[in-house]
């Protein structure tokens, strides 16, 4: 009997100590688990564009021109000081690309281009690089910044991208900021739309009919702003927005709010942000072949964007450029046009702002 207890009660302190065991390492499971990821305070950069196209120097004038450089560098350092207080790469993408939206130098919100019927229509994208999440408006006409909507649908719909009238509703519902339309007249650009028109009166093919391609939209097409951007907690975005191309018809939708061929970003590679013919970024997937060349073929940022836009939007007809940012802060500001209003920042706060090519 004195045996049968003092087993009883060695099988009940083993079983105790196991469930002590247990709860020891469930404890030091859950205490890993939570821990928070590991913060790099060291390394941050933003860089943004203001299009790119036929910009030289000797059709600037010089108070044209410095008004590009102050607002470029007012978008930049606004971004810059967002990355420098702990704020998310979405935050310093939007925040920087709103500057450009305000302003009547850039073919985005305020200073968006006009249609073939006078009217302004405009697009934008944003993607989050730590979750791939996006998201994307085109074809409104009412949204004072569309990169802010673009940022509502990928943080409060289950969609990607939202279109015209639906996308204005969703802008009401999200109480995301709307104007009237003539917040968007610009004198500058309302003539541009009047002689692109008329060299359509003059230029005509055999048929009697407006040739479409040349010489109009390469005078047309350029101006898209865009932002990209890496946090100091290591996460990329990048966003875009443009009011399209001058004199576009039928509700034409460019690259800019297109997932993969305006706007990427992943935290593996990169985050890019396009300007150029729409058309042929759309059917070479500029942004995201960057990034594919990155991770499939170990290329660096500068080599993945010299091959894409040097060679393979040449290589099909169409012209632009980038910008981006890869993850670890290594910057690419390439284009095979004549000039991109284009702006850099580092961790450092290292000032670089251009215009022309070099």
């Amino acid at each position: 009997m004195k045996i049968r207890s003092l087993f009883l009660f060695l099988g009940m302190l083993f079983i105790v100590a196991c469930q002590s065991t247990v709860q020891e390492e469930k404890k030091s499971n859950d205490s890993t688990s939570n821990e928070p990821a590991i913060v790099n305070t060291e390394n941050f950069g933003i860089v943004i564009h203001g299009g790119a196209g036929t910009i030289l120097k000797k059709n600037m004038s010089d108070s044209l021109e410095a008004a590009y450089n102050a607002k470029l560098e007012e978008a930049i350092r606004t971004g810059h000081e967002v990355l420098k207080n702990g704020g998310t790469s979405m935050e310093a993408v939007t925040a920087s690309i709103n500057i450009m939206e305000d302003s009547p130098l850039f073919n985005a919100g305020k200073g968006a281009v006009f249609t073939h019927d006078e009217t302004n229509e405009l697009d934008a994208s944003v993607m989050d690089g730590k979750t791939l999440n996006a998201g994307a408006v085109s074809g409104v006409t009412t949204i004072k910044n569309p990169i802010n909507l673009a940022v509502a649908v990928m943080d409060k719909s289950e969609h990607v991208m939202l279109s015209g009238k639906g996308a204005e509703q969703f802008a009401k519902e999200q109480n995301i900021p709307q104007v009237d339309p003539s917040y968007f007249y610009t004198e500058r650009r309302f003539q541009s739309l009047q002689r692109i028109k008329e060299k359509e009166k003059t230029e005509l093919d055999h048929d009697g009919k407006t040739a479409f391609m040349d010489p109009f939209i390469k005078e047309s097409k350029f101006g898209t702003v865009g932002c990209a951007a890496l946090d100091k907690h290591g996460n990329l975005a990048a966003g875009t927005s443009t009011g399209g191309m001058t004199n576009k018809r039928y509700n034409r939708i460019g690259d800019a709010p297109i997932i993969g061929a305006g706007t990427y970003a992943n935290n593996a590679t990169c985050a890019v942000s396009s300007t150029g013919w729409g058309e042929f970024f759309i059917r070479a997937m500029v942004a995201h072949d960057i990034s594919a060349l990155m991770e499939y073929k170990g290329l660096s940022l500068q080599e993945a964007a010299s091959e894409v836009i040097q060679k393979k939007v040449p290589a099909l007809g169409g012209d632009g450029g980038i910008v981006a940012i890869d993850k670890d802060g290594n910057v690419a500001m390439e284009f095979n046009t004549a000039g991109m209003y284009r702006a850099h920042m580092d961790k450092n706060g290292t000032l670089n702002v251009k215009i022309y090519k070099e």
